[in-house]
């Protein structure tokens, strides 16, 4: 079925032209908004080639995959009359918002914030960190004498180590902009913010006022770099708050000078006595309790701890806790050099790849051409780290797969835990994650992917009937 017949049913069984009152799309879904409900043929359209699942929500949402949803977008736009937008938000914050029970609470909110300060910066972040792994595999095989270190492949690894510098050694000040633009504060200001965070006067102060432990500065109680992006985030939602009220009591004609000159004298003294040493001891806090599950001398720790993690990564997705991971990523790879969490916790999707091909056998065996239809075409997105079309489209509707699915992800995420897999930013998971992971992790990263296909498929296997496939 081409895309333009796949929309035309869609739009017919909508209620046709006149029952939509305007349509949106993410990155794999179709956002709908309709007159009368009613009207909606919700099981016909789950039905249809090509899509992948529907979720009623403030929107009826038609789950088609990455790509075809903007394709269908498109067609939309050239052969109907009706009101459109381009709804520019990540496919796991449209689950967070699909799935939360507790959408008006502070907590929810507060994770939601989490999500749209990081979420625009993920593609520098993702090319950060592919460019640095590359870089340290040309470092590590120049070092055992597999790469010749000639000026051309120098030149090579110093341009990959620019690029990725480039963004990851001004990390908080990108962040302390993007919380600015989310908080509603001036943007270049929230740079401002994240840039004193980092500069090297911060220890001189500390010095001078006693916060600074010369025996072990890692240790102090203020010094540069201290709180991480969690003291950029509070520092720039305080001067959002602070600007704002500034500016309210400035008269016009001073306040392009006196409003931002008295916002940040007031920031950098919160900053240096309150904001950097409270925020600076949570996350020592969080880096000590990771060392102590990534560099465990005791491997049942270590096997455990990797299992429980990804076996329960996705319902924390489905409860949107997942955007308080975000500060956690960001806090290790600045304090170590590299992430231990998220390798982990990728390990979720390939879980969810190995439920599916086992109940696509099942399904086959029964006969069950929508269900095989919608697993292969939501599998190649699964394997490349986009696992919303397998949760919505088969193993969340089916019910227990999700679990067995979460079941199966542990042992990869044990397997990951065990090799101490690090890697260098985060992103998408799957296989498109492995060019994210140090050189000498991603091996091992792969292997942890095969192993979460391998027992998500077994242990799907064994619990799911085939008669629990055959009119799904």
């Amino acid at each position: 079925m081409s895309n333009q017949e796949l929309l035309s049913k869609i739009v017919t069984l909508l209620g046709s032209e006149t029952n939509i009152e305007s349509m949106a799309n993410c990155m794999t879904r179709l956002r709908v908004k309709v007159k009368n409900p009613s009207l909606i043929q919700k099981d016909a359209i789950q039905k249809l080639e090509g899509v992948l699942g529907v979720v009623e929500d403030e929107t009826f949402q038609i789950i088609v995959g990455p790509g075809k949803a903007n394709k269908l977008m498109e067609l939309f736009k050239t052969s109907y009359a009706i009101p459109t937008s381009k709804v520019d938000e990540d496919w796991k914050s449209n689950k967070e918002k699909v799935q939360s029970k507790n959408k008006g609470s502070k907590f929810k909110q507060g994770l939601r914030t989490i999500g749209e300060i990081f979420i625009p910066l993920l593609p520098a972040i993702i090319a950060a960190g592919i460019f640095n792994g590359f870089a340290g595999l040309i470092t590590n095989l120049q070092t055992t004498g597999s790469l010749p270190a000639n000026d051309a492949w120098n030149i090579i690894r110093l341009v990959l180590s620019l690029l990725g510098g480039g963004f990851l050694s001004y990390f908080m000040i990108f962040t302390g902009i993007s919380a600015a633009r989310v908080f509603g504060a001036t943007e270049a200001l929230g740079g401002m913010v994240g840039a004193m965070t980092v500069m090297t006067q911060i220890d001189e102060i500390s010095k001078i006022i006693g916060l600074f432990n010369e025996d072990s500065p890692l240790n102090s109680i203020l010094r540069n770099g201290k709180g991480g992006v969690i003291g950029v985030i509070v520092g720039v939602y305080l001067l959002s708050k602070i600007e704002k009220a500034v500016r309210k009591r400035v008269p016009d004609v001073l306040d392009l000078m006196l409003t931002p000159i008295v916002t940040l004298l007031v920031v950098v003294t919160l900053l240096l006595v309150i904001i950097m040493p409270v925020t600076g001891l949570l996350s020592d806090w969080l880096v000590q309790g990771l060392e102590l599950l990534v560099n465990s001398s005791n491997p049942v720790v270590s096997i455990l701890s990797g299992y429980v993690l990804s076996a329960l990564f996705l319902p924390m997705v489905l409860l949107g806790l997942h955007h308080g991971l975000i500060p956690i990523y960001a806090i290790q790879l600045e304090a170590t050099g590299g992430v231990s969490l998220f390798p982990v916790l990728a390990m979720a999707g390939a879980g969810q790849v190995g439920a599916a091909i086992a109940i696509y056998f099942k399904a086959k065996k029964v006969k069950n051409q929508r269900l095989m239809s919608v697993i292969s075409g939501a599998l190649p997105a699964g394997f490349l780290g986009i696992g919303e079309p397998l949760i919505y489209g088969v193993t969340l509707p089916l019910g227990k797969p999700f679990i067995t699915a979460g079941l199966g992800a542990g042992f990869g995420g044990a397997y990951v835990m065990l090799q101490k897999v690090m890697s260098t930013a985060w992103g998408p998971s799957g296989l498109t994650a492995i060019p994210l992971m140090q050189p000498n992790s991603m091996l091992n990263y792969f292997i942890g992917l095969v192993v979460s296909y391998i027992f998500g498929f077994i242990i799907t296997a064994i619990f799911i009937k085939e008669s629990e496939v055959a009119n799904v």
